[in-house]
């Protein structure tokens, strides 16, 4: 979601709480360095940006600036910066912040990033085109001393799932479709829960997730049949107070990433569910096709399937991105939609999701 309005120490809080070095867990992994200059490209609209929108609103302290080609038509409000003005900002690393359809390096980036190598930037990419098989790229990385990390790179044996139920507890956000929240109302839930003096802890499982947090599973990266087994391994045994925030991913309506759902709300085993939506949208993200399901279908779709791998699971509340409402009528929908499925439900960006920790503390 797109930062609206809020409490004044968000972004402050936001910092604090993902005080992880960003790099990765990874022995083989280097650390990234930072800050960064966030690359959009030729991003079609702003939802195109999300991976770099994702650090701009909760790693600020790294975002430098951004760097836009002709017709990019996504803004994260940051400093329009040529290579070598960010280079002399200090900018380290040159992020693709572009999430688009299928993840792949256009020939015309390409252009971009040889010469940000040649410039001094390393740089780092959460997509399924990996930097490392792009033979030029490695060539010039190499003749510059430069270094390239791709996110997107699983770097353990995952085992299959077993199903066996672990201690502690675990919440999964579910959406109505891709991109309406998921990963910040997890974030938003782990902000707020610390500041109760709760035990959470956000687990990654996508690119832009990783980035921010330094460690998680790059899951649509992962061999099926070791998805599920490798949010078991994400979300071990813990304290029986303590509270997994597993980041979402997809949505079990969407026909493209779907599979990726299911092996959350299998692996996770969540004790509780946060149904998220965003109410502008026209249909499913890159499907024309498709309408997006209601409120209730999801609840009454995603209970059963979660209730599979824990029979005790329950939906406590909702998550609704109102980054395109006005403040007025952001709130008329949240009461709207309270009343109507009779659950807390907030725009955790825009308020705070100290009512969706409250429902967590209530199991």
């Amino acid at each position: 979601m797109k930062p609206v309005a809020g409490p004044e120490n968000w972004y402050d809080f936001a910092i604090r709480a993902m005080n992880t070095p960003v790099g990765f867990a990874g022995e083989n992994r280097a650390m990234i360095k930072t800050p960064y200059l966030l690359f959009l490209g030729d991003a079609p609209d702003q939802l195109s940006g999300k991976v770099a929108q994702g650090i701009k609103d909760w790693r600020p302290d790294h975002a430098v600036g951004q760097y836009r080609m002709e017709g990019c038509k996504a803004d994260l409000g940051l400093t329009d910066m040529s290579l070598v003005e960010a280079r002399e900002a200090g900018a380290r690393t040159l992020v693709i912040g572009v999430a688009n359809r299928g993840g792949f390096i256009s020939p015309e980036w390409k252009k971009v990033l040889v010469m940000a190598l040649e410039e001094g930037f390393d740089l780092a990419s959460g997509l399924h085109n990996l930097l490392r098989d792009e033979p030029d790229l490695v060539a010039v990385a190499e003749a510059c001393g430069r270094e390239l990390h791709d996110v997107r790179v699983p770097e353990v044996d995952y085992p299959i799932a077993n199903g066996v139920k672990r201690r502690g507890k675990r919440c999964l956000p579910v959406g109505t479709d891709c991109s309406v929240g998921k990963m910040y109302t997890a974030l938003a839930m782990d902000r707020s829960m610390k500041a109760k003096g709760m035990k959470a802890t956000f687990r990654a499982t996508g690119q832009t997730g990783i980035l921010i947090t330094g460690d998680g599973v790059p899951l649509d990266a992962v061999i099926a049949d070791f998805m599920a087994g490798s949010i078991e391994w994400l979300t071990p045994d813990n304290d029986e107070d303590h509270w997994d925030l597993i980041e979402g991913q997809g949505s079990l309506f969407h026909i493209s990433y779907s599979g990726v759902t299911m092996a959350l709300v299998h692996g996770g085993q969540p004790d509780a569910l946060i149904l998220c939506h965003e109410p502008v949208r026209q249909h499913m993200r890159g499907l024309p096709g498709y309408d997006l399901p209601t409120l209730e279908a999801l609840r009454d779709t995603a209970l059963p399937l979660a209730r599979v791998g824990n029979p005790d699971c329950q939906v406590v509340g909702i998550s609704i991105n109102t980054a395109a409402m006005g403040e007025e009528e952001a709130l008329a929908y949240l009461a709207g939609v309270e009343a109507r499925l009779g659950l807390p439900a907030v725009d955790p960006f825009r308020q705070g999701a100290d009512r969706l920790a409250d429902a967590l503390a209530a199991l």
